[in-house]
């Protein structure tokens, strides 16, 4: 497995990209991403690399969500 490594131009586009990606996993394991982070962090889950994969995207989108909110807040 490869790691790509993305740069964005704004975290705007960096949250649009994550979110379509966590939406693909979604899809294809029907569970939503936020049932799929709590129980894979419960060990409910297999750490199989779309696992890992999904588990870190996701990661990521909180992180950029929390940086957008402070941001909007902020200003």
């Amino acid at each position: 497995m490869s790691i790509q490594r993305k740069e964005y131009t704004s975290p705007v586009e960096a949250l649009a990209s994550i979110i379509r990606s966590l939406f693909e996993y979604e899809r294809k394991y029907k569970i939503s991403s936020d049932d799929f982070f709590n129980r894979y962090q419960e060990g409910k889950m297999e750490d199989s690399a779309d696992f890992v994969e999904w588990a870190g995207d996701y990661q990521h989108y909180i992180n950029l969500k929390e940086e957008l909110e402070r941001k909007l807040i902020a200003v």
